[in-house]
């Protein structure tokens, strides 16, 4: 372990501040509160390790010095109530603190934090960034850089999440049942959005954000384990570690992009897809639905070992199957590349220009993007190119931009 005492809390902090936030928002009743209080025990111990020393147990003494700050809090507010019945003229006790452990229920409080973190009465963008915040241990300015957005920006939006969970009465417990299945969807709706805004950045410079993928991973780990017989959860932590293993390979050593047909496959990781693969497999053995579609897709990528090799007749069929499921736009325009690999490029065409009239895609870069290679295809050089260079006007990403023109001008 590294003798730096700021490096050492660095790394403990990102494996106990989920599970921090976690245990005192059960004592506390206050995700607010909670995290209040985890960010202080984060000054404490910068304050008195770096002077000290590291602690032998450095988990335990953040949750002691945490379990401390929070029973003063409770104390503080027995007072206060006690105040207030007085005033009011009623003389019932007001009950005291739980001197509850914070290592009771952990895996129980976890899930608690997940479900609450992304509760419906929170907006697409609180429920992202309160996750990344209380359950991703991302700073404020991390999640401000990832999403391209100021700081103070992201600051309110964390502010705001907490701030109506706690006007609305939300409380630190599991949803009823008739609603955890809906809940467990919204959840895996945030992961989801995470992993694909670090996959490939919708703007910036960057053709991705490792950094996002890899807490969108780790959490859908933390998921599996707490919901085991849960297929869609097994079939989006399929999906991501299958997606994630062409991280290393999907730019080359300045930093550009490089598409997957031309991706060094050695550089693959073996590992998350071994993962991936076993993921896939629970899942289906558990029923999944879309999830674990695009990982079987995923995995038609990670089992062909050239280009070539691609089974692109199964991933158009899986594709076929994933539009029944999960109707929208762009599934059919993912299906239309399959349907052109697989070697029909015209009805890869007609599927793109049958999802000209829809108004989601009206700037979505990659709809003439993906018409401009089937036009290639079709051995239409001039209409590619006219296609590619919409495609570069449209898009945010840098990288992404530089592609498309060069593209443009190979036509």
């Amino acid at each position: 372990m590294s003798s730096d005492p700021a490096a050492v809390l660095e790394a403990v902090w990102r494996i106990e501040s989920a599970r921090l936030v976690a245990s005192l928002a059960r004592l506390l009743q206050d995700v607010g509160a909670a995290e209040e209080i985890a960010q202080d025990t984060l000054v404490i111990a910068l304050e008195q390790w770096p002077r000290d020393g590291v602690p032998r147990e450095p988990g335990p003494w953040l949750r002691a010095t945490a379990k401390h700050r929070a029973i003063d809090l409770i104390r503080r507010r027995q007072r206060y109530a006690e105040k207030l019945a007085v005033l009011a003229g009623d003389a019932t006790a007001v009950p005291g603190p739980e001197e509850a452990d914070l290592d009771d229920h952990i895996g129980d409080d976890l899930l608690r934090l997940i479900f609450t973190a992304a509760h419906p009465v929170l907006s697409t963008e609180s429920r992202v960034a309160l996750t990344l915040r209380l359950l991703g241990g991302l700073s404020t300015p991390a999640i401000a850089r990832a999403f391209l957005i100021s700081e103070a920006t992201a600051a309110q939006r964390i502010v705001r999440a907490k701030r109506t969970l706690a006007e609305a009465g939300v409380r630190f417990s599991m949803p009823a049942p008739a609603e955890i299945a809906e809940r467990t969807g919204t959840v895996l709706g945030v992961l989801y959005l995470i992993f694909n805004e670090g996959y490939a950045a919708t703007g910036g410079t960057d053709w991705a954000q490792p950094e996002l993928c890899r807490e969108a991973i780790r959490l859908g780990r933390v998921l599996t384990g707490l919901l085991p017989d849960e297929p869609e959860v097994h079939g989006l932590s399929a999906l991501m570690e299958l997606q994630a293993s062409r991280l290393p390979a999907r730019t080359d050593a300045s930093g550009r992009p490089v598409l997957l047909d031309d991706q060094d496959r050695r550089r693959w990781d073996r590992l998350l897809i071994r993962r991936g693969l076993r993921a896939l497999e629970r899942a289906e053995a558990l029923g999944g639905g879309r999830y674990t579609i695009q990982a079987a897709i995923a995995a038609c990528h990670a089992r062909a070992n050239t280009a070539a090799d691609t089974d692109w007749t199964r991933i158009a069929a899986l594709y076929e199957v994933l539009a029944y499921l999960q109707p929208s736009p762009v599934v059919r325009l993912n299906q239309a590349v399959a349907v052109g690999r697989a070697g029909d490029p015209a009805r890869g065409l007609r599927i793109v220009d049958g999802l000209g009239a829809e108004r989601s895609l009206r700037d979505y870069p990659q709809l003439p993007a993906v018409r401009g290679d089937l036009l290639a295809r079709l051995g239409r050089p001039a209409e590619a190119r006219a296609a590619f260079e919409r495609a570069a006007a449209l898009t945010r990403n840098e990288a992404e931009r530089a592609l498309y023109r060069a593209r443009a001008a190979e036509l």
